[in-house]
C-alpha cells in the first residue's frame, strides 16, 4: 500500500479498541517470568557454552602479542577466539569501529579476545589469563582540546549546515540578545537488560537469539560483518529489556558469540557485564553548543543561530543536536551548523533520541535567558515566536500538524504556571528554594516503510506476523489493537507475535518511528485482508462493515471464521511511505514545565513536580504513551542533574562504568508527574494518523528542570549536569 496522499475516513476512524487505555498484553508474560530474554532463551540452546569477552586495556594501538596459553589450559576452556583464528571479518558499514579488535585497536574495551568454556565462571575465570602486549599510541580524548580541528559532517538525516537570510547582519543589528555557550557530557544508555546474544550454527545456517531493536538490520550488519549471505542467518529477539539506541545495530556480544560458536562447534552464549556496556558498546556523546538568538523588544526573533560541536571516532558521526532550532520557533535570518572531532573513545551513536534530546538541554535554556532579558513571561516569549510552517523553506512547507501553542497554554494551566514568582530566589519553603520552569518539546515524526502479515483461521481468530520488536515500549499491544480495530474483533482474538527475521521486515523499535509506522503496515495488510474475506463472504470490499467477530452489508452477515474457510485467509503487504514528508514538515510537539527545590545551606537539587501537554497526533494507546512520556521525563531528569560519564584523559575510557557510580533517576527522585494528551489526528503522517510519541518526553523535560534551578535560586548554570558542586558557592545568602 502506497501512502502518498492524506489520509481520509478509514476503519481506524471507529476507535473502539484503538485509542483505548489498554493493558499490555505481553504483561503477565512479563511479572510471571515466561517473556525469555535472549540470555535466558535455554530452551533453545539447551547445551550453550559461556562465552566471555576480554576488552582492550588502551584506547588507541595495537596489539604486539597475545598469549593464551594459560588461558587454553583452564579448566573447561573450549576455545578461545582472537583475531589471529577468527578468519576474515568485514565491517558493517553502520558500526564506526570493528566489533573485533586486532592487529589495530580503536577504543578501550574493545573486544580482543572470547573465552568459550562449559560455565560462566570458567570462561571469565580464563579470560584474565590471557596475556596482551599492547603498542599504545597517543590518544584524543577531551572534546574541548580537539573542538578548533573539528570538521564538517553531514548526517544521513539532514545537512550538517543550514543559512537563511543574512543571520550575522541580523544578529548585529537586534534590540535584545542572547549568546551563550551550553555543554553536555557523555552519557550511557544504562538499559536493563544488556547486550545479550545466543548463538548457534547449523551448517553455513547461523541463528542469533539476541537483544536488538532492529531486526533486518542485524541480519544485514551480521551479515556484512561475518561476510556471509543474509539468506543463512536468523535473528530472534521477540522480548527486548530496553535498548534506548544502544541495541539499534548488532553489537560485540552477537558478533563474538557467532565467531565463539563456530569455534566451539556448540551454541554459545555471551552476555556483557555492566562495566562492559559504557566502553564496549556505544554512548552519547558530549557536546559543546553556541545558542545566539536576537529579538526585537517585543520578543519577536529575527536572528537565531545554534551551532554544535561533538566528537567520535575516525568515520564517526554527529550529534545532532541543532536539528530542532532548524523548525521549532520563527526568525527571518537563521543558522545552524555542526561540527565532528576525531577522539579516540567509544564510539558514539543515537541515545534516548538522537541530538534533540541534548539540543534542547541549549535551546530551551536559552529561550529561558532571552526571556528574562526581554521581561516576558517564557510562555508567552513562546508563543509569540510559534510559526505554522518550515521556518527555513518558507510557508510552501506548512506543518502537518502543530499544536504547540495549544500545549504550551494547556501545560501551563494545568501545572499552575500562573502561580510561578519571575522574580528568581524569592520563594521559600522552609530551608529550600523553590522554582518552576518550562521549556518547549519538538521531535521530528519520521516513518519507515513497514510490513506484516496477517491471517484469519476458520475459528475467526487472528494472527499478526511481523519482526517489529518491543522494547518495553508496547508494541504487541498497538498492533493488536490495529489488528483487532480494523477486522472488527475483540483483543483477546488477536495473537501477535513479534522479532523474528522470518517475518515481514517492518520499521523496527527505534528514533519514534516505531509505532506510527508498524502499525501502518499491519493496517495495510488487514486493508488487504479484509478485502479477500469480503470477496470470500460475497461482499463488495468498500462495502463491507468488520464488527463484533461478522462482516456485514445491507441486512446480511457472515461470521469472520466463515469467511477465511477450513483453510483459513493469510495475506501480507507493506505501507510505503510517499513524499509527504517532503511536502510537510512532520513533528510532535509538547510542553515540559517542572517544579524543583534547592537546599539553601547544601545546594541539593530535588524535582518536586512535573508536568506536560502533548500533541502526537492519534494517541494509539494512551496507557502506554503516558508510560513511555513519565519514562522519558526521567531520562531528561538524569541527563540534567547526574548522569556524566567521566572520561580519564590519560588513558581514555569512562571511568564511572556501573550503576554504583553512573547515576540514573529513580521513582522516589520524581515524586509527582502529569501528563496530558491533545486531541489531534495527522492524516498526512499514516493512516493510523498517529505521529511519534516515544521520544518526545525526553525532549525539553531536562531544560524545564534547568530553567526551574534558576528561578529557585537566581544561578544559571550551562554546564549539565547540574551538579550542587557548580552551584553552592553561588547560592543567595541565607537570611
Amino acid at each position: 500500500m502506497k501512502f502518498d496522499t492524506p489520509a481520509t475516513v478509514n476503519p481506524i476512524d471507529r476507535t473502539r479498541v484503538i485509542g483505548r487505555p489498554t493493558d499490555r498484553i505481553d504483561g503477565p508474560a512479563k511479572v510471571t517470568g515466561t517473556a525469555k530474554y535472549a540470555y535466558e532463551r535455554n530452551d533453545v540452546a539447551p547445551d550453550a557454552a559461556y562465552g566471555w569477552i576480554l576488552g582492550a586495556a588502551i584506547a588507541t594501538g595495537r596489539i604486539a602479542r597475545i598469549d593464551t596459553k594459560a588461558a587454553d589450559a583452564a579448566p573447561g576452556v573450549i576455545a578461545i577466539v582472537t583475531y589471529q583464528n577468527a578468519g576474515k571479518l568485514g565491517k558493517a558499514k553502520p558500526h564506526t569501529a570493528r566489533m573485533l579488535a586486532g592487529p589495530d585497536v580503536q577504543h578501550f574495551d574493545q573486544a580482543v579476545a572470547l573465552v568459550v568454556a562449559g560455565t560462566l565462571e570458567q570462561a571469565r575465570d580464563a579470560a584474565k589469563l590471557i596475556r596482551v602486549d599492547y603498542t599504545s599510541h597517543k590518544g584524543r580524548y577531551d572534546l574541548a582540546g580537539q573542538k578548533n580541528s573539528a570538521v564538517r559532517k553531514d548526517a544521513e538525516d539532514g545537512p550538517a549546515d543550514t543559512a537563511v537570510g543574512d543571520f550575522a547582519g541580523a544578529f548585529a543589528r537586534a534590540a535584545v540578545k542572547i549568546d551563550e555557550t551550553y555543554t553536555t557530557p557523555d552519557q550511557s544508555h544504562a538499559m536493563m537488560e544488556p547486550h545479550a546474544t545466543i548463538a548457534a550454527w547449523t551448517g553455513n545456517k547461523l541463528t542469533l537469539w539476541t537483544s536488538n531493536q532492529m531486526i533486518a538490520w542485524a541480519v544485514r550488519d551480521t551479515a556484512e560483518t561475518l561476510m556471509i549471505p543474509p539468506g543463512d542467518i536468523h535473528v530472534s529477539s521477540p522480548y527486548v529489556g530496553g535498548g534506548f539506541g544502544a541495541k539499534l545495530w548488532v553489537r560485540s556480544d552477537a558478533i563474538m558469540a557467532a565467531l565463539g560458536a563456530r569455534a566451539a562447534q556448540r551454541p554459545v552464549k555471551v552476555a556483557l557485564s555492566r562495566p562492559q556496556i559504557a566502553n564496549n558498546t556505544v554512548h552519547r556523546p558530549a557536546t559543546i553548543q553556541r545558542v545566539r538568538i536576537g529579538a526585537g523588544a517585543d520578543g519577536r526573533i529575527d536572528a537565531i543561530a545554534h551551532e554544535t560541536w561533538s566528537g567520535d571516532l575516525p568515520g564517526g558521526k554527529t550529534e545532532n543536536a541543532g536539528f530542532q532550532t532548524r523548525l521549532l520557533y520563527r526568525g527571518a535570518h537563521r543558522m545552524t551548523t555542526h561540527r565532528l572531532a576525531t577522539l579516540d573513545l567509544p564510539e558514539g551513536n543515537a541515545m534516548r533520541a538522537p541530538g534533540e534530546a541534548v539540543g534542547h538541554l541549549a535551546l530551551e535554556v536559552a529561550m529561558d535567558e532571552l526571556a528574562e532579558k526581554l521581561n516576558l513571561d517564557p510562555v508567552r516569549l513562546r508563543i509569540i515566536n510559534d510559526v505554522q510552517h518550515d521556518p527555513e523553506k518558507g510557508p510552501g512547507r506548512p506543518f502537518s500538524s502543530r499544536k504547540l501553542v495549544e500545549c504550551l497554554n494547556v501545560g501551563a494551566e494545568r501545572f499552575g504556571w500562573s502561580r510561578r514568582n519571575a522574580k528568581p530566589a524569592q520563594v521559600r519553603d522552609g530551608r529550600w528554594l523553590i522554582g518552576m520552569g518550562m521549556a518547549s518539546a519538538f521531535r521530528n515524526n519520521p516513518v519507515m516503510d513497514s510490513a506484516a502479515r496477517v491471517g484469519v483461521d476458520a475459528k475467526g481468530l487472528v494472527t499478526v506476523e511481523t519482526d517489529m520488536t518491543d522494547i518495553g515500549t508496547g508494541s504487541y499491544t498497538i498492533i493488536a489493537q490495529t489488528a483487532a480495530e480494523m477486522l472488527g474483533v475483540s483483543l483477546d482474538q488477536v495473537t501477535v507475535k513479534l522479532g523474528e527475521s522470518s517475518f515481514p521486515a517492518s520499521s523496527g523499535s527505534g528514533g519514534q518511528w516505531g509505532g506510527n509506522s508498524s502499525t501502518a503496515g499491519v493496517y495495510a495488510a488487514c486493508v488487504k485482508l479484509r478485502t479477500a474475506l469480503a470477496q470470500n463472504a460475497g461482499f463488495k470490499a468498500d462495502e463491507a462493515l468488520f464488527e463484533d467477530g461478522q462482516i456485514r452489508a445491507g441486512n446480511r452477515s457472515v461470521p469472520l471464521g466463515r469467511a477465511a474457510g477450513a483453510k483459513g485467509v493469510t495475506v501480507e503487504d507493506k505501507i510505503k511511505f510517499g513524499d509527504l514528508q517532503k511536502q510537510f514538515a512532520h513533528a510532535s510537539f509538547g510542553a515540559h514545565f517542572a517544579e524543583v527545590g534547592v537546599d539553601a545551606m547544601t545546594g541539593e537539587m530535588r524535582v518536586r513536580r512535573m508536568g506536560g501537554a502533548f500533541a502526537a497526533g492519534r494517541i494509539l494507546n494512551p496507557k502506554a504513551a503516558r508510560s513511555q512520556i513519565i519514562g522519558a521525563m526521567a531520562m531528561g531528569v538524569g541527563a540534567t542533574l547526574m548522569e556524566d560519564l567521566i572520561v580519564d584523559k590519560r588513558f581514555g575510557y569512562f571511568v564511572n562504568h556501573d550503576l554504583a557510580e553512573y547515576h540514573v533517576p529513580v521513582h522516589a527522585d520524581i515524586p509527582n508527574q502529569d501528563v496530558f494528551f491533545l486531541e489531534e489526528l495527522d492524516d498526512k503522517s499514516s493512516p493510523m494518523k498517529a505521529k511519534g510519541v516515544g521520544e518526545l518526553g525526553i525532549c525539553g523535560a531536562g531544560a524545564a528542570v534547568a530553567n526551574a534551578i534558576y528561578n529557585a535560586t537566581g544561578v544559571r548554570l550551562r554546564e549539565y549536569p547540574l551538579t550542587l558542586d557548580k552551584l553552592i558557592t553561588r547560592l543567595p545568602a541565607i537570611t
